[in-house]
């Protein structure tokens, strides 16, 4: 698996780069925007890599950022949302705007890429809103955890840090059992039914 590629910018492509490290040319798809970013030819550069195996391709998709990394598997964790679609997002809006799309339930956003279509921004918000909420929650009670074990705070306030975090983590597990709920219902209703939208199944 590989978490990164650091080397030289050899090529920019319409779809992709290739950076060469100690003479291997590493050939990495990136959105539009993302290869913008990246540099001018002849440069060192470093991306964030989700490496893809499939029966009849292995390819590796390239980022500026951790953040448009984890967007681009939460994309990915979608039904019927390919890499294709992905990246085409994130060239639109950045990691911080898609989450914000999502929580707030904005399906303007969502609609503005090529090929997402209403009924495909609704299932992309079902699918993961409550993941994304939860991913904060469980980041805040990280740092309330860290706060608590660093011994920063006083009696007072470990007691509100240990209640605030009880708190999160009873609403993690809730908002875990509502979203399975919701994609049960989603998947029955479309059992048999054919879709009125086709999303990228590459």
């Amino acid at each position: 698996m590989l978490a990164y590629i650091k080397g030289t910018l050899e090529m920019k492509m319409t779809e992709y780069v290739v950076i060469d490290v100690g003479g291997l040319g590493y050939k990495v798809f990136m959105s539009s925007i993302g290869m913008e970013k990246l540099g001018n030819i002849g440069e060192k550069v470093k991306v964030y890599t989700y490496y893809r195996v499939r029966e009849d391709d292995i390819s590796i998709y390239g980022f500026n950022s951790n953040e448009e990394l984890r967007m681009f598997e939460l994309l990915l964790s979608v039904s019927g949302v390919g890499a294709k679609t992905a990246l085409a997002m994130l060239a639109v809006c950045t990691p911080s705007e898609f989450v914000l799309a999502i929580v707030s339930e904005d399906i303007n956003v969502l609609t503005s890429i090529p090929g997402i279509g209403p009924k495909s921004a609704k299932r992309i918000i079902l699918e993961l809103k409550d993941k994304i909420k939860k991913e904060q929650q469980i980041q805040e009670l990280e740092k309330i955890i860290n706060e608590l074990e660093n011994g920063n705070l006083n009696l007072d306030d470990s007691v509100i840090k240990f209640e605030e975090g009880m708190k999160i983590s009873k609403e993690c597990n809730k908002m875990l059992e509502n979203a399975e709920k919701k994609i049960t219902i989603l998947l029955n209703d479309e059992n048999g039914e054919k879709k009125e939208e086709n999303f990228e199944t590459e």
